[in-house]
């Protein structure tokens, strides 16, 4: 059981900033495999980055690989997403997700995660 909080979404122009984080109340959350996964609308979600439980293996989506940064503070149980130079494209609802994995993996496919957060929302204007 556990819960994925996000928070730090909000309305940007084209070449800002935003920095999301994933706060997690999960039994053995050190353990587990975190990683963002984005929503445009009429579209289906998508991989954007992610981070294993160490936190020294990351994988990026090559749509914002170079401009997003995943990391991982274990002390709080947060995972950051840094978004940097950001588009009209990466518009979207940005989702927390996690993956019990022990063995130091990263997981990147809906279908591969265990628990999700309701998403915090990412307007990016022209």
């Amino acid at each position: 059981q556990g819960q994925l909080v996000e928070s730090g979404g909000g309305l940007v122009q084209a070449g800002e900033s935003l920095n999301l984080s994933c706060a997690a109340s999960l039994t053995a959350a050190r353990i587990y495999a975190t990683a963002w996964f984005r929503q445009a609308p009429g579209k289906e979600r998508e991989f954007a980055a992610a981070i294993n439980w160490r936190g020294d293996v990351t994988n990026y989506a090559d749509s914002v690989k170079g401009r997003f940064s995943i990391s991982r503070d274990a002390a709080k149980k947060t995972v950051l997403l840094q978004m940097n130079s950001l588009k009209p494209e990466d518009t979207g609802v940005y989702y927390c997700a996690t993956a019990w994995d022990p063995t130091g993996g990263v997981r990147s496919k809906v279908e591969d995660m265990n628990y999700w957060g309701k998403g915090t929302p990412v307007t990016v204007s022209s």
